[in-house]
């Protein structure tokens, strides 16, 4: 499984990271469909750097012509000027396999839990956080998500 493949060499790196976004809904209990795997990591560019090799140690690339100290160095800019949130990576031969490290959220600044997946430890971000994400995204989807993860209370 994808995500647990990105849980074990994240940690094999240690990276701190926190898996948002559509598979975090499922993992809280939600059932929700989708591909691409969304995480937050610490904003360094140390974190940057190291999550950069990691994804491409997974056979992923970049979108982005840059390389990881440039996406940190010129964050801002990118988020405020490009209306740019995530660093996307992709697999060339897998479609399927896509990661979005999301650039306006420290994963410093957030709870965590830990879930297993076939018995790997995977960090999601927690509940409440991750209705506040959604929240502020105002997106239908991340609406409809909201909803569903408030009904698990």
């Amino acid at each position: 499984m994808f995500v647990v493949e990105i849980a074990r060499v994240f940690d094999q790196n240690k990276i701190e990271y926190a898996l948002v976004g559509g598979f975090a809904v499922a993992l809280h209990g939600v059932v929700r469909g989708t591909v691409d795997v969304d995480l937050i990591i610490h904003l360094s560019e140390k974190s940057f750097v190291a999550a950069e090799k990691a994804l491409r140690g997974l056979g992923l690339q970049s979108r982005l012509p840059v390389d990881a100290k440039q996406v940190f160095q010129f964050r801002e800019e990118y988020i405020q000027n490009r209306n740019l949130i995530a660093w996307s990576f992709y697999d060339a031969k897998n479609p399927a396999r896509v990661v979005d490290v999301i650039i306006t959220l420290d994963v410093k600044k957030i709870e965590t839990e830990i879930k297993k997946i076939n018995g790997v430890s995977v960090r999601i971000i927690a509940r409440r956080d991750l209705i506040k994400m959604k929240k502020a995204s105002g997106r239908p989807q991340d609406l409809a998500d909201v909803e569903a993860l408030e009904k698990l209370s």
